[in-house]
């Protein structure tokens, strides 16, 4: 019998994002330049269609959220984890001064739905005709489009971040059963909460409130490349992030890393990660890995334990465990 990761990872599968992601839509004819200057991408050179993976940091450098940014054409919306949208949303509201902007918030009246793996875009064109499967396979890395799931409109965006490649569906909250319905019907099975983790954390995707928090910057986690642009102009916490690349020379503390780990042993979060007898960092996330048939692990490290191809050992028990609970783990490499 498939599996819902065989489905990922081989067809395709689905995943409710409803409950976990928060949705705002920022509209007005400034909206793209506001946010351009309270997040780290570039923003204000988004045309319809187009999106990206941007960070809103605090003066200190600091994390505040990531966000999926998608210009939609007449709006932007915005994604954003559900335990922080609240705060997030009263940041945003905060800095409008005289700026043409208006902030709304959809997270109950939008569903959000993943689809994901190999065949993802097929699937989805049988449900979505107005949205050819070559369409959708064209669509770059947070590219979107508009469809509609026969009578209900629908926003479609080309999605990493689950840990398989595929698609995110926005459409009214009430159409949610009639979407999950098709999928089922057209033998797409749902991701559960803890495959779903399986993937993430075998791809490398870190997880805010999991791999990464209000402490985090964003070097430690490598999500510069995808989240922060080196060439647009100012934006909160943009000193600090300078300061580290120019003067330190990009160089932090710490480093999240891919761990494989001997055994069967899945380690829980906040183990302690040990090198030459000396604590160096933490597990964040870990999973028993099908790909792998071992247990795979995101954590920090200390810099000069973070080589591919470093030997560490973890603490099972707990964060302070010792001896015989300690297992031995592999850098694998640096989440980028």
């Amino acid at each position: 019998m498939e599996t819902a990761y065989t489905a990922a990872r081989e067809r395709a599968a689905w995943l409710d994002r409803s409950a976990a992601r928060g949705r705002i839509v920022v509209s007005g004819g400034d909206r793209r330049s506001y946010l351009h200057g309270l997040l780290t991408n570039d923003i204000a050179a988004l045309v319809p269609g187009s999106g990206c993976y941007a960070l809103y940091l605090t003066p200190q450098g600091r994390m505040v959220a990531d966000l999926w940014i998608y210009e939609i054409g007449d709006v932007v919306l915005v994604a954003v984890h559900g335990d922080v949208k609240d705060a997030v949303l009263a940041r945003f509201d905060q800095f409008i001064f005289s700026e043409d902007v208006q902030l709304g918030d959809v997270t109950s009246t939008f569903t959000e739905i993943a689809v994901v793996g190999p065949r993802a875009a097929d699937h989805l064109a049988r449900l979505l005709p107005a949205a050819s499967a070559d369409a959708l396979r064209a669509l770059p890395e947070h590219g979107n489009l508009r469809a509609a799931f026969g009578d209900a409109a629908a926003i479609v965006t080309r999605i990493t971040d689950v840990g398989e490649p595929g698609f995110g569906i926005y459409m009214a909250a009430d159409r949610r059963e009639a979407l999950v319905g098709a999928l089922r019907a057209d033998q797409v099975p749902e991701l559960d909460a803890d495959t779903a983790e399986t993937l993430r954390v075998e791809t490398g995707v870190p997880l805010f409130h999991r791999d990464m928090d209000e402490e985090t910057i964003p070097l430690e986690a490598g999500i510069e490349g995808r989240a922060i642009s080196f060439t647009k102009g100012c934006y909160v916490g943009q000193e600090v992030i300078i300061r580290v690349l120019h003067r330190g020379h990009g160089r932090v503390a710490r480093r999240l890393v891919s761990l494989a780990i001997e055994g069967t042993v899945v380690p829980e979060r906040s183990a302690a990660i040990e090198h030459g007898g000396r604590p160096v960092g933490e597990v964040t996330s870990a999973v028993f890995s099908p790909r792998d048939r071992a247990p795979v692990a995101l954590g920090y490290v200390q810099r000069d334990v973070a080589e591919p191809d470093t030997i560490v050992r973890i603490n099972s028990a707990s964060a302070g465990g010792k001896g015989s609970d300690a297992i031995s783990a592999r850098v694998t490499h640096l989440i980028s």
